[in-house]
């Protein structure tokens, strides 16, 4: 086997995770923008163009896929993600690698389903909606605006209940602490830029967790 082929059978063997994404086509800007957007709002990652989702090599079909994904990161991604790219040629096939470092602008915006610039999030093997905390942490962290805050009141509750509950919604937090939804806001975006809090983003909800003194956590990266 090939220099070429054995590096894609290594990665290939690993399967789709939160920092690689198999594409058979690239055939709408907007959508793969999402997946960019995705990686870069994290912790990188990798998009291997012309194989399948079961890991079969098809290859690229034209060099229009190669120019679909510069649309999708400086036209379609707000603001505009950097990448790096190789081409593998494996038995006749063309695969390209696209390579998306961690970004330093966050947010990363791409098109959603209506059109509208959103926020998204690689968790495992899907690209999630951002929700509006994180959002406002990263903003947050953009504008160098430190977390100045008390432990106590509503933060004490609910690092009190995190001590004893693995984890938490906005929602019940909101009832427990008797606070309005915008203090709730608050109080999560400063313990989530001080490291205390992580996020955990699902298609049915998002919760919030204490990242515990041995956990090499970045709250704002990783979202499982």
């Amino acid at each position: 086997m090939s220099a070429a082929g054995k590096h894609l059978a290594r990665l290939i063997e690993q399967g789709e995770h939160d920092q690689q994404d198999f594409k058979f086509a690239i055939n709408d800007s907007k959508k793969i923008a999402r997946s960019i957007a995705a990686f870069a709002n994290t912790r990188g990652g990798r998009l291997l163009i012309g194989v399948k989702d079961n890991g079969n090599i098809a290859g690229v079909r034209s060099d229009e896929e190669f120019y679909m994904i510069e649309a999708a990161a400086n036209l379609y991604c707000q603001p505009t993600v950097p990448f790096e790219w190789k081409e593998w040629q494996v038995n006749g096939k063309s695969v390209l690698e696209i390579i998306i470092a961690p970004g330093n602008e966050r947010p990363y915006q791409a098109p959603n389903k209506d059109g509208k610039p959103w926020a998204y999030v690689r968790v495992r093997d899907q690209n999630l909606p951002a929700n509006p905390v994180l959002i406002k942490a990263w903003r947050q962290i953009k504008h160098s605006r430190g977390a100045l805050f008390n432990m106590s009141g509503p933060e004490k509750i609910l690092i009190d209940y995190l001590n004893e509950h693995a984890n938490i919604s906005k929602s019940r937090f909101i009832r427990i602490a008797a606070i309005k939804p915008h203090q709730a806001d608050k109080i999560l975006v400063n313990l989530l830029t001080a490291n205390l809090i992580r996020t955990h983003i699902s298609e049915k909800e998002v919760t919030y967790s204490m990242i515990r003194e041995d956990e090499a956590v970045d709250a704002l990266r990783f979202f499982e």
